[in-house]
């Protein structure tokens, strides 16, 4: 559902903007990929830790290890926002980013980085939602912020002539949707009663859920190191075939 964002901007940003804007949103992809990866760590892990715990008997590490999780994805999130915002533009050279695309880029990666947190946080909740035993309320949160991107991008592309920014700022509408939703669901586990003081950081806690959950993030950042190889593979060499002679 994450990557179903950026294929209905895409295709929306091909439709109304042009190939730049693909460009654009396939340079500023891999930072979404990295903040996934990051996510994935944080909320499989404390997937894990939950299930482990459940099957323990273990209430109160449960509810501790769901606590911890949440609080490191938020800062985290944060932490990745505003690393993001403030070295954006060496960040997209890193990962592609050409003279010609940097404006779009800017423009488009802009909005996607301030939205950070709101797709972190509900794509960590997500897998302790399933781990919880609700598996159609965690597809139901994904599906409803893809489905709000899918209608809004046409309307600020095409009907306000938002361009690029306007398909950033339907992603992220889509990805306040899924936030307020997980949320939600996070006072209502059905195998504990949470609590704030479950949000209070335990070291030991903090290093088994992130232990259980680093191999979703290497299979993550192996996306994000493959793509902006690849971006800056074809930034080069596509330029040398505009630059190249032509045989006669």
């Amino acid at each position: 559902m994450n990557s179903l964002y950026n294929i209905v901007d895409q295709i929306f940003i091909g439709w109304g903007v042009g190939y730049l804007g693909n460009g654009a949103t396939n340079v500023v992809f891999p930072i979404t990929i990295i903040a996934l990866a990051l996510s994935l760590m944080i909320g499989d892990g404390g997937a894990a830790y939950l299930s482990l715990k459940l099957g323990e008997g273990n209430i109160e590490q449960a509810k501790k290890g769901v606590g911890n999780a949440v609080t490191m994805v938020t800062v985290v999130s944060i932490v990745l926002l505003v690393v993001f915002l403030i070295w954006i533009d060496p960040i997209l050279t890193l990962f592609g980013a050409t003279d010609v695309l940097r404006p779009y880029a800017l423009e488009y990666g802009t909005v996607i980085g301030i939205g950070l947190p709101f797709m972190m946080i509900p794509a960590a909740l997500n897998s302790m939602i399933r781990a919880d035993g609700s598996p159609k309320y965690a597809m139901f949160s994904m599906a409803l912020g893809a489905v709000i991107n899918t209608v809004f991008d046409p309307i600020f592309i095409f009907v306000f002539h938002m361009g690029v920014r306007g398909a950033a700022i339907a992603t992220v509408m889509g990805q306040v949707a899924t936030f307020l939703v997980s949320v939600f669901y996070l006072f209502h586990f059905k195998t504990f009663r949470f609590d704030t003081s479950a949000l209070r950081l335990h070291w030991k806690t903090c290093k088994k859920v992130l232990s259980l959950g680093v191999s979703s993030f290497i299979t993550q950042i192996a996306i994000t190191i493959v793509m902006a190889l690849s971006n800056n593979l074809l930034a080069r060499y596509g330029a040398d075939s505009f630059t190249a002679p032509r045989s006669r």
